[in-house]
This record gives C-alpha cells, sequence and structure tokens, in this order.
C-alpha cells in the first residue's frame, strides 16, 4: 500500500480530499488525515465566532466519510523528512509515502515582550472560543483593543460593534489609512464606516510593549479589559523547525509543483508555502487542486508541465458587520451593501459544495 498522509484538514487539506477520494483513487493508496478538530473549520468566519455573532456550530464542516479515509486526532509535533516519520504530541509515529504538509499559521508577535501571553487570538479554533469568552464577559462600557488592521482586524473590529454597542473599540493601525495595500478609494471608505460608527482607529501605531491588560502605543500606557492580536502570521512551528529552505518570511520554499526542490514526496499546502500571492482561502484550495493533478499524472505515467497554471484569484472581500462590506474584483473596487452580500453567497456555496 501507498501511504498518504496529510497534516491538516484547512482549506487546501479539505480540498486535497475532495479530490482524492473519488472513482479513480488507485486501490492500493490510503490516504490518512492527521488533524486536531473533528471537523474542518471556517476559519475566514472566526471573527464572527469571536465577537458572538456567529455560533461555533455554524463554522464546521464535517471532512468526508470514506473508507479509504483514515482520520487520527492529535497534534503534530514534528516531521522528520529523512525517515519519513511524523510524531504526535504523545510522541506516536506515522509513516508516510507521500506527505502533504499543511498545518497552516500562527501568530507573529514581531518581538514585542509580553504579546504572546497578555493577547487574545482569533488564529485557530480553540483561541477563538476563548476569545470569545473573553469578550462576552468585558464588563459593560468596557475597553477592547485590537492590534493589526489587517483584514482579520478590520472584519473583527466591525463585528464586534455590532455585536457590543457598549464597548469602547480600539484598533490599532501601523499605516497612514487603514487598509493601506488597497485602493485609496476603498481605504478611506473602511476607516470612514469606524468613524461614523464610534470605532477609534489609531493610525501610525507602534505597540512596544503588552502587560496584563495594558498595552503601549509608542510608549504610552492604554488599559484595555481584553486586548487581541491580528498583527501578522507565520508558519506554523512545526515547519519553522523544519530544516529545509524558506523564503523571508518563513514559509518553505517549494518546486512549480508544490513539493520541496530536495524530496519530491513532500508537499506544502497553504499558508505555509512560499507563493507569488498573500496566504488565502483561494489559494490553498487551488494548491491542493494541483497537487493532486500532480499525484494523478504520477500514478498514470502522465508527463507534467515544467510549468502548472496560474492560479487563479478571484479576489478579495471582507464585511463591515452583516450589511456593510468591501473588496476587489480583478482591478475593480467594491464598497457598500454588494460586497457583503458577495461574500455571504460565496460562503454559502461553500459550506454547501463542501457538504
Amino acid at each position: 500500500m501507498q501511504k498518504i498522509v496529510l497534516l491538516g484538514g484547512g482549506y487546501g487539506g479539505l480540498r486535497i480530499l475532495q479530490r482524492l477520494l473519488t472513482p479513480d483513487l488507485p486501490h492500493d493508496v490510503e490516504i490518512i488525515l492527521i488533524e486536531k478538530m473533528p471537523y474542518h473549520c471556517l476559519k475566514t468566519e472566526y471573527y464572527a465566532l469571536a465577537a458572538g455573532t456567529e455560533s461555533d456550530l455554524h463554522l464546521r464542516v464535517n471532512f468526508p466519510k470514506d473508507p479509504r479515509l483514515t482520520v487520527i486526532y492529535g497534534t503534530v509535533e514534528s516531521v522528520d523528512i529523512h525517515t519519513k516519520l511524523v510524531y504526535l504530541e504523545d510522541n506516536t509515529p506515522v509513516t508516510y509515502d507521500t506527505l502533504i504538509i499543511g498545518l497552516g499559521c500562527e501568530d507573529k508577535y514581531h518581538g514585542v515582550p509580553g504579546a504572546p501571553e497578555h493577547t487574545l487570538s482569533i488564529q485557530s479554533m480553540s483561541a477563538t472560543r476563548k476569545t470569545f469568552e473573553v469578550l462576552s464577559n468585558v464588563k459593560p462600557n468596557g475597553v477592547v483593543s485590537i492590534v493589526g488592521a489587517g483584514l482579520s482586524g478590520v472584519e473583527l473590529a466591525s463585528e464586534l460593534r455590532e455585536s457590543r454597542s457598549d464597548l469602547t473599540i480600539k484598533l490599532f493601525d501601523r499605516g497612514e489609512i487603514i487598509l493601506s495595500m488597497f485602493p485609496r478609494r476603498l481605504s478611506n471608505y473602511v476607516q470612514n464606516w469606524f468613524l461614523d460608527h464610534g470605532v477609534d482607529v489609531i493610525n501610525r501605531s507602534n505597540i512596544t510593549l503588552v502587560e496584563e491588560n495594558i498595552l503601549y502605543n509608542h510608549d504610552k500606557a492604554i488599559e484595555s479589559d481584553a486586548i487581541i492580536w491580528t498583527a501578522g502570521i507565520q508558519p506554523n512551528k512545526v515547519v519553522r523547525d523544519l530544516d529545509v529552505a524558506k523564503d523571508s518570511q518563513g514559509r518553505v520554499i517549494i518546486t512549480p509543483h508544490h513539493h520541496l526542490p530536495t524530496d519530491e514526496n513532500v508537499f506544502v499546502v497553504g499558508d505555509c508555502a512560499s507563493l507569488p500571492h498573500a496566504p488565502s482561502a483561494q489559494l490553498a484550495e487551488g494548491q491542493g487542486e494541483q497537487i493532486v493533478s500532480v499525484l494523478k499524472a504520477r500514478w498514470t505515467n502522465t508527463p507534467l508541465p515544467e510549468v502548472l497554471p496560474k492560479i487563479k484569484l478571484k479576489g478579495v472581500l471582507g464585511s463591515l458587520g452583516k450589511k456593510h462590506g468591501f473588496g476587489m474584483m480583478g482591478e475593480r473596487t467594491l464598497i457598500g451593501r454588494v460586497p457583503r452580500v458577495l461574500k455571504s453567497g460565496v460562503l454559502w456555496m461553500y459550506k454547501y459544495h463542501s457538504g
């Protein structure tokens, strides 16, 4: 039997399972998924769970049930690509013939003292549940500080505003204007939405220290009842510990066929892979599709092109509460109700097609 071990059931991992578990899967192929959770989690919607506007149940998609798939529930501790072994937290080894690493990302704290110990996270389901519990218990008229005004920080701040109108919400942004990587029209719209809805956006911020319920912006102390960190990501620690070539962001350098340059049987998908685009669910799914095409070509001895087709990304959609949103579709800027409706539709379609 040929054993394919898939680490992580995120967006890339789920797409790989969906495309592998088809009638043309060779009979001598065994697929093992190693995952902490008993279901796929909609990570792009964690902000709504943290804010209390969506339930835990609505952010779950069941993994496929198939006799050719074995699911091992556990936490990956390390990977030894030389001996082809994956070690779980309890030191249990799992052997593989082909390995697909899709372990996702963790918060990146940029060396800010106290940030790992004294901030909340929305990078995993378990961390988001804790964040939801803390936010739910913030006293009336309390202060919530969100460090980082990228897509996650913006969506969390806006959703929390609709969930808790009594709170003082402070959103710390390093740029001159929020979402500065997007066209100015979009940035102005989002910044003005926060202004109109009473969210304090602190531009040109620089968080230098975090203590319990206190963060320091340019060394000025700001007391908070809860501090949430959304100021950057980095690959999972297991990937950071791998002795392989990485880019300046710590992501694994891969070939055009998505495997290690030194080992064609180790693939990397999603946030851990070094690609010319920012990490996203769309990108991970596109990678998953191509990894399966590579595997199926090998099984049928079909020659592969030196470079696979470019992964097509449809755009970016973000929400500002339940009624407004923003986005980019190609070169077109979207603001207002339309991108919010589009995002809801995309989410519904994803859940529907994922079973």
